[in-house]
């Protein structure tokens, strides 16, 4: 166990000096959300009228609204950023060397997604204070705010599962964009970050509704939403905490040194390839 520990910790702590050293990299992460809050909330705070809705008890603020999707955002990034990482470290042999380790290939992966994680919430953490400082106050501290971690930390660990998922089945860094795009911004706009769900059905949507009823994560938004304010997010835990023990066992069993990288095993007419 402590060897498996020790191992955890450098993993995560690789990951994070090597984020400190990436100056650039935490204000690329915020600006994308601070710009949705600044200007994009600004401008239609007034053409999108959010109606008195579970989990809000009085009218609100659009940009009060987005607060949730916006941090969501944040961790999507991340973790789609986390499978580049992936790819990279796969193309220069690191993942090889990790996953020879005297450890379960399992605990590795989880080391990864840990790292991805602890990396997502401190970003998620300076979009919020940022965001104080614009105007927008999240409920964040409080007696709710157990229930704010738990949801964050799920979405983020359901969210690098994912990202480590996708790291299984793109081979190359030059297919990582194409991939993205067919995955980060149906996953965002098909949500509930910036709408709510009755609004699509409202404007006649139903085919968005539908895609975005099921999206993994339109229910992590919710449950961060809804514990936001200390109230019952449903269904919303069971599918992200299902969402990311799916991705994950997808993940190890496709980081398979044998089947999910490099030694692909073909067999044609003419016997293995």
């Amino acid at each position: 166990m402590r060897h498996a520990f020790q191992a955890l910790w450098a993993i995560v702590q690789r990951e994070l000096l090597k984020f400190i050293r990436q100056y650039g990299r935490l204000a690329s992460a915020l600006v994308r959300p601070l710009l949705w809050l600044a200007v994009f909330a600004a401008g239609f705070r007034n053409v999108f009228g959010v109606a008195v809705n579970e989990p809000y008890d009085t009218y609100i603020a659009y940009d009060v609204y987005i607060g949730p999707g916006l941090v969501g955002m944040v961790l999507l990034f991340n973790g789609m950023q986390s499978s580049l990482a992936m790819v990279y470290d796969r193309e220069m042999g690191l993942m090889r060397l990790l996953l020879t380790a005297p450890l379960p290939r399992w605990w590795i992966l989880f080391a990864k997604l840990a790292a991805t994680a602890t990396l997502s919430l401190v970003q998620a953490a300076a979009f919020v204070i940022v965001a104080w400082g614009l105007g927008t106050e999240l409920p964040v501290i409080g007696p709710q705010t157990p229930q704010v971690l738990l949801a964050t930390v799920s979405a983020a660990l359901m969210l690098g599962a994912l990202g480590l998922l996708l790291s299984v089945h793109i081979k190359q860094l030059e297919n990582f964009a194409g991939t993205m795009n067919f995955v980060i911004f149906p996953m965002y706009f098909m949500s509930t970050a910036l709408y709510p769900l009755w609004k699509l059905e409202e404007s006649g949507a139903e085919w968005v509704w539908w895609i975005a009823r099921f999206n993994p994560f339109t229910h992590a938004v919710e449950w961060m939403r809804f514990a936001l304010y200390g109230k019952d997010p449903g269904l919303a835990p069971w599918v992200v905490l299902g969402t990311l023990g799916l991705c994950f066992a997808l993940a190890a069993w496709g980081y398979d040194p044998q089947r999910g990288f490099g030694a692909l095993t073909k067999r044609g007419p003419g016997g293995p390839a």
